[in-house]
């Protein structure tokens, strides 16, 4: 399948793994479950950015943080939603935003892609095995896609930036 590309509708049935970051219901916090993004994401402008994986250099030291710190920029710009994705499971994803300073869920969303699922049928691929590339894209309110664009090498950090998306926004 082709990765979706601008003027597309974000598609009906996408799920993820998630281990929540919140703190005030410990027995659900960490705990994996599905993370319907589909209906979650209904009527709600989302930035939703991949990485090929939680911890790797360049996700961790160039991708990853910008996002965190100008998270607010985001919300000012009318987005409700920031999530990252990664192939990795929803434990890693959930230590990958607390080891980030990330202390709830009103913050960027860690979601896992496990086994690529969204990546091989909606986005695009590392070429790395089973990894998720490195890629951003907007979904408006009303499901389509405004910006979808890919990074020429996994090793880069420019047009899935959070710079980058924030001048489309």
């Amino acid at each position: 399948m082709a990765p979706l590309k601008v003027g597309d509708t974000f598609p009906e049935g996408v799920k993820f793994e998630w281990a929540p970051i919140t703190e005030s219901d410990p027995t659900v916090c960490g705990r994996p479950q599905e993370y319907d993004a589909s209906k979650e994401w209904k009527g709600k402008k989302v930035v939703l950015f991949s990485v090929p994986g939680a911890f790797t250099p360049g996700c961790q030291a160039y991708h990853l943080p910008p996002y965190i710190q100008k998270y607010s920029d985001f919300k000012s710009k009318g987005v409700d939603i920031v999530a990252v994705i990664a192939s990795n499971d929803s434990w890693v994803m959930n230590a990958w935003g607390k080891v980030n300073g990330v202390k709830g869920d009103d913050n960027v969303l860690f979601l896992s892609d496990t086994k690529t699922f969204f990546s091989k049928n909606y986005g695009w691929q590392a070429g790395m095995g089973d990894r998720n590339g490195r890629w951003a894209m907007i979904v408006e309110k009303d499901g389509k896609i405004t910006y979808a664009e890919n990074e020429a090498s996994p090793g880069q950090v420019t047009v899935s930036g959070a710079d980058a998306v924030l001048a489309k926004l």
